[in-house]
């Protein structure tokens, strides 16, 4: 039982800290409000209200007996009635009386005068109406062949304080939750910064100016965070920096290895020790175009249709069909996803003849679409792909540029924006590549 209603909590409280924490401080306000309220009106206001009827219905029940008694001097009890106790007294001797009450059901000030009017009168022998006249009341009771009739100012019946109660009982309320939410959007906007902070690094995006800010605890979180982030940057950079230093320093050797083979006299072994020279050498360089690329590169707002438009420029006398939306403004690094998509575009050029890149923008992310006419890759190879120098047939690749370095790269370069990368059969017969990455 329990457990279903923490679960419908869950499902229908807000998820944000702030609206939560509004939550926490506004409802013991509001209830507080709501039984101060309650009680005003049960112990005083409605007490009140009773006393004033109870009081007003006996000063009509007067005039009523005397009127029926003193038959000598009835206009000038009605004149000292009119005068004294704010009356307007008509008698309707030729008029029937009908009996209609026009009332609120839901008001106490016309319960109580209904109560002392009915323990008065009887049930049948008055009406009432406090709905036709703004400031007044009406009642009628029976006299005879026709009525008498009562017009007095619902104050009498009404206290006053009841307006001013619930102007001073909501002010004060409204006012406090507007300084609690002053204060908790202090409190929360540490914590949203953080988290910004948290999924710009998580996007490989470089973060710029960031100061802790906040409560004790939110600012050592903070801290951590920032020194945490240094160091995995520092881990990165060095890395990087080691590794195209190794890439950068083979060259040397490659270079004499070179020249010593130029120089064998053996003309099959010089052509394949030629060949495994040049294909480690088309991997140092794509390796350090790659870290060229990747260091120090700032994210940019840039529409993602324009770089693909400016890509596929290059390849003018390929099929290449491009349709993307025109709306495609993302946060990114532009060289790293322009490196992206050509590594994607050269491979599809590679096996096959024909290359379509199309483009989805949901409220999350964006993808990107490129499928080929070649082969294909089988299903049970979609998860070996991505790992670098991989290669699915090595005779079928012998003829091709490629070291095995480029949907490694591809996949490094979505990742650290966030997203992912995913293979599936293209309705070209070849390969279809996904990129998704988010907003």
């Amino acid at each position: 039982m329990f457990y279903g209603l923490n679960n419908i909590f869950k499902k229908y409280l807000p998820k944000s800290l702030f609206y939560r924490s509004l939550i926490i401080v506004a409802t013991p306000i509001i209830l507080l409000q709501i039984i101060i309220t309650v009680v005003f009106f049960d112990s005083l206001w409605i007490k009140a209200n009773k006393g004033m009827t109870r009081s007003l219905v006996a000063e009509i029940e007067t005039l009523f007996d005397v009127y029926q008694n003193e038959s000598g001097y009835n206009q000038m009890i009605i004149e000292l009635y009119n005068k004294n106790f704010n009356f307007v007294v008509e008698i309707k001797e030729a008029e029937p009386f009908i009996q209609k009450s026009i009332e609120r059901w839901y008001s106490p000030m016309d319960r109580s005068l209904r109560r002392e009017l009915k323990s008065a009168f009887g049930s049948l022998d008055y009406s009432f109406d406090t709905t036709s006249y703004r400031e007044l009341v009406e009642i009628k009771i029976k006299y005879r062949d026709g009525f008498l009739r009562i017009f007095f100012p619902k104050d009498r019946i009404s206290p006053s304080s009841a307006r001013i109660f619930a102007l001073w009982i909501t002010f004060p309320g409204l006012l406090l939750i507007f300084i609690a939410i002053l204060f908790l959007k202090n409190q929360t906007r540490p914590i949203v910064n953080l988290a910004k902070a948290a999924e710009k690094f998580g996007k490989g995006e470089f973060i710029k100016n960031f100061k802790p800010s906040g409560a004790k605890e939110i600012r050592q979180a903070a801290h951590e965070f920032d020194k945490m982030r240094k160091r995995i940057t520092i881990h990165l950079n060095q890395r990087s920096e080691m590794l195209s230093g190794i890439s950068h320093d083979l060259r040397t050797p490659l270079t004499r290895l070179k020249l010593q083979i130029t120089l064998l006299k053996q003309e099959d072994l010089s052509k394949k020790m030629g060949e495994d020279v040049e294909e480690m050498e088309r991997m140092l360089n794509e390796y350090l175009e790659f870290s060229r690329n990747q260091k120090n590169e700032d994210t940019e707002k840039i529409n993602l249709s324009l770089i693909i438009n400016d890509l596929v420029k290059k390849y003018e006398d390929k099929n290449i069909n491009v349709l993307v939306e025109k709306d495609l403004e993302i946060n990114i690094r532009p060289n790293s996803i322009r490196r992206c998509l050509t590594n994607l575009i050269d491979n599809g050029l590679t096996y096959g003849k024909k290359v379509e890149i199309t483009s989805e923008k949901t409220i999350k992310n964006i993808s990107i679409y490129v499928d080929d006419n070649g082969p294909g890759i089988e299903e049970s190879e979609y998860k070996n792909i991505t790992k670098p120098f991989y290669r699915i047939d090595k005779s079928r690749g012998q003829n091709k540029s490629g070291v095995g370095l480029g949907l490694s790269i591809t996949n490094d370069i979505v990742s650290s924006h966030g997203g992912n990368i995913s293979f599936s059969k293209s309705l070209l017969g070849g390969l279809k590549v996904k990129l998704s990455i988010p907003l």
